[in-house]
């Protein structure tokens, strides 16, 4: 029985629901799985009331008899933690444990997700139910691991119950000590908020305008996370005093108010992703799924994997894949993906660097709020094209391991660099949100189009100094984009510092530094802590007006914009300016500064980097088209490697209907064929090529 991501073998997997179907289905999906390619199902995380079917009432014989089933074919098992959709007994008898809006109304039992990590009550089942079932299959031999609980703050990362007050205010006397310093943190004297005793506080609540006190928010959102993190590793422990030798643990996001990369230290051995590129052609009004066509499209979910690996850099796993069209009975309409289309986001989860891949779901739901969530098999259960496809794919992930990819590393040009901070202060500052939007899309959309292949490179948060990663991290990269740290630290600085001191290029953007760790803007020149280590002094701001048009800078000749937002630079001693505004009120100001420092330099450009402007920085700065010594990929191609030993392994990824046409500078291995590949290649239309070549 195999098992995942040990370096070894690029794995397929699937969801299954046997409680789901008639177990006259079960041992024939099985050896139809296997003869597809299927060497793993991930099962369980919605099915509490198979084992628990009323309190303290226990019944093992469901999972006893498919488990026996599983091992007799040889599948192995990934069981799940049921707590993501507490029992109907459980919700009726003990309302405290679940959820409420902002008003306080309780989200009632219907759906999944209703309950709240703070619940005592909650906490206290949760815990028992995941110690009979560990305690009971840990030492199963079909299973090779566990996922806790269901992608965490999925659905709503928003608790308002009566438990999560209680448990802010125990998270806020632990952080201040006393409530005048957190009258102080918060600025409380403000439209007078000031707190006297520690029972005036609560989670935020519905004011006028929806106006809430940014500084007790952004506290509110690492409470949540706190929360979240603190309920992963309470099934982790408990799971973990089971565990088999060589089983893991994971749970499968990403999901938002949320330090994934510390509840992947502190509880999982490895982290998991769903990745569904269909969202990309939603057909919705629901704003969870906005309409957001440009040119990237489906290829966006590229971005998300560059975040996950930055999460679990060791190993990850795709969790659910994207197999069929999406959709609830009440939102998300999608179309079908086209035929090739699963391989190929199967393929960009592989190349971006997941050894283990497991497609949700085997077959359609008949039932339920996910009845157009389709699976690999449609509601007949007979063999379809996305079958045929899955054992097509299976012969290629096959060649994949044969070849040695399982293991490697993706190899990035750059990096951008992300801290919670700054991540949790967009959800609450309209400012810094607008700003941080334009420049995440515009770098990686310029890096997809330049074939700069990415990483996300992330420093913590600040309640967490000590998760600050080491300066041997940085400086594998030569250049690293930190568009808008509006929250900075000393500590982060100081390491800033450091890297650029060794040589690193460091690019910053617009607003930078103005704010401390609590949201609050001190009174110092900006860009705050970044002021030396930029050579820069913003003496004066502005949104681009709607009048202004577009705001353009001309650097050595090439025109870019300044979009969204400017700072006015005035160098200090050594730091020089390289570009000014050429219209605005301020033109003839200030718009791109460098300063040089020991081995290495900063940029301080005074706009957004939309995707133009990011393009040329990376020309500039000579990380644009690193490979095309070697390899020429249209635009509408994604370029990714990945690289273990001597061995670089190129996927070319087709994410258009038509086909492409590649230029091989230098002899490679087809993986697929065997054959050497040189000069021209046509890639067919959402095809994928992968090349193995010597470093």
């Amino acid at each position: 029985m195999e098992k995942i991501l040990l370096g070894n073998k690029i794995l397929l997997g699937t969801c299954y629901y046997p409680e789901h179907w008639d177990e006259s289905l079960r041992k024939d999906d099985l050896r139809r799985m296997k003869k597809h390619g299927i060497e793993a199902i991930r099962i369980a995380e919605f099915a509490w009331n198979i084992t628990e079917p009323s309190e303290g009432v226990f019944d093992y014989s469901f999972w006893d008899r498919f488990l026996d089933l599983a091992l007799a074919e040889d599948m192995a098992v990934i069981f799940s933690t049921p707590t993501a959709t507490p029992p109907a007994w459980l919700s009726t008898q003990f309302p405290e444990i679940l959820n409420a809006r902002m008003d306080g109304t309780l989200l009632r039992h219907g759906a999944r997700r209703h309950y709240n990590y703070n619940s005592p009550v909650y906490r206290r089942f949760a815990s028992r139910i995941v110690e009979k079932l560990a305690g009971h299959y840990a030492p199963h031999k079909a299973i090779i691991g566990w996922q806790i609980d269901n992608e965490i703050n999925c659905e709503t990362d928003e608790f308002y119950s009566d438990s999560d007050t209680a448990a802010f205010r125990e998270f806020l006397k632990e952080k201040y000590g006393s409530l005048k310093a957190l009258n102080k943190a918060w600025g409380t004297v403000f439209w007078n908020q000031t707190y006297t005793a520690w029972a005036e506080l609560r989670v935020p609540g519905p004011t006028v305008s929806n106006s809430v006190n940014p500084h007790q928010v952004l506290d509110y959102i690492r409470f949540v996370s706190e929360s979240a993190r603190g309920f992963v590793k309470m099934q982790s422990d408990i799971i973990r005093r089971h565990l088999k030798k060589g089983d893991f643990i994971t749970t499968n996001g990403m999901f938002g108010s949320l330090d994934n990369h510390r509840m992947n230290r502190e509880s999982l051995d490895f982290y998991t992703y769903d990745s569904y590129p269909n969202f990309a052609y939603c057909i919705s009004e629901d704003p969870l799924f906005p309409q957001d066509r440009h040119d990237l499209n489906d290829r966006k979910w590229s971005r998300n994997l560059a975040e996950v690996r930055s999460i679990s850099q060791e190993r990850f796993g795709i969790m659910e894949q994207q197999s069929g069209p999406n959709g609830w009975n009440t939102r998300m309409m999608a179309p079908s993906p086209r035929p090739a289309q699963m391989s190929l986001w199967a393929l960009q989860s592989i190349a971006h660097g997941a050894d283990y891949v497991s497609f949700f779901r085997w077959r359609t739901a008949v039932f339920g709020t996910e009845i157009y969530w389709h699976g690999i098999l449609d509601y007949s259960n007979r063999d379809n094209r996305r079958l045929e496809e899955l054992g097509e794919l299976w012969k290629k992930t096959e060649k994949l391991s044969v070849a040695g990819l399982a293991g490697s590393s993706y190899q990035a040009a750059f990096a951008i660099v992300r801290d919670y901070d700054n991540i949790w202060d967009t959800k609450l500052d309209a400012w810094h949100r607008i700003v941080e939007k334009e420049s995440d899309a515009g770098i990686f959309r310029a890096a997809q189009l330049c074939h700069s292949p990415m990483d996300y490179l992330y420093l913590g948060d600040s309640c967490h100094p000590e998760d600050l990663p080491s300066l041997s991290l940085l400086e594998r990269y030569p250049v690293l984009f930190y568009p808008h740290p509006a929250i900075m630290t000393a500590e982060r600085a100081k390491l800033l510092e450091q890297y650029v001191e060794a040589g690193g290029t460091l690019v910053l953007g617009c607003r930078s530094g103005y704010k401390d760790p609590n949201g609050r803007c001190p009174m110092h020149k900006l860009p705050g802590l970044l002021q030396n280590l930029s050579g820069a002094d913003i003496t004066d701001f502005s949104f681009v007006a709607p009048d202004d048009g577009r705001i353009t800078v001309d650097w050595d000749g090439t025109e870019i914009e300044a979009a969204v937002f400017n700072d006015i630079i005035e160098p200090l001693d050594g730091t020089e300016i390289l570009a000014a505004y050429k219209n605005g009120w301020y033109a003839g100001k200030g718009a791109l500064s460098l300063k040089r420092h020991g081995r290495g330099k900063v940029y301080y450009f005074g706009g957004a980097f939309n995707r133009d402007t990011a393009k040329v920085f990376l020309e500039k700065l000579k990380i644009a088209e690193p490979h095309r010594d070697t390899i020429e990929v249209p635009p509408g191609c994604e370029l990714a490697v990945r690289s273990k030993g001597k061995n670089r392994y190129y996927f070319v990824l087709n994410y258009e209907r038509k086909p492409a046409a590649l230029n091989l500078k230098r002899e490679f291995t087809n993986i697929y064929t065997g054959k050497k590949l040189s000069g021209t290649v046509d890639l067919p239309p959402y095809g994928v090529l992968v090349l193995q070549g010597e470093k």
